[in-house]
């Protein structure tokens, strides 16, 4: 889902560094399926520095927080996606005394998208995703 919607953005691959902000998977087992739970706050915590030696090591012209959890651990605070979804967030919209090294996007995790069964309302929350990151991809220096 997230590559298609970088290649309706007309965004080329090789300008993408993809990582998860949080480094493991947390699941409850159900029967042979293993359901994803989110991670706590003190996982996203945990995980942090990890992140910040990426941001170090890449140097993003932007970032893009795909989700929540994502857009917790980037930006240091709980956001409300529907407040700041697709809007430019300036490097110093990050909670507390750190700054970003990069202007910040927030968008819905692709994922979400997967589970509207409603073809339109898929179409159009993925039509959404694409106008987010074509945003990022204006906001890059």
């Amino acid at each position: 889902m997230l590559a298609d919607a970088v290649d309706a953005a007309g965004i080329p691959r090789d300008q993408v560094y993809v990582t998860n902000a949080v480094k493991h998977f947390r699941f409850e087992r159900r029967g042979k399926r293993r359901i994803h739970e989110k991670p706590t706050v003190a996982h996203i915590v945990a995980c942090h520095p990890w992140l910040e030696a990426e941001f170090e090591a890449v140097g993003p012209d932007v970032v893009v927080a795909l989700g929540a959890t994502a857009a917790r651990s980037v930006l240091g605070r709980t956001v409300r996606i529907g407040e700041v979804r697709g809007r430019v967030l300036p490097p110093d919209a990050a909670g507390g005394a750190s700054t970003l090294p990069a202007p910040v996007v927030v968008t819905t995790h692709p994922s979400a998208i997967l589970r509207i069964e409603d073809a339109a309302d898929r179409r159009a929350a993925f039509d959404a995703l694409v106008d987010d990151l074509g945003t990022a991809a204006g906001a890059a220096r």
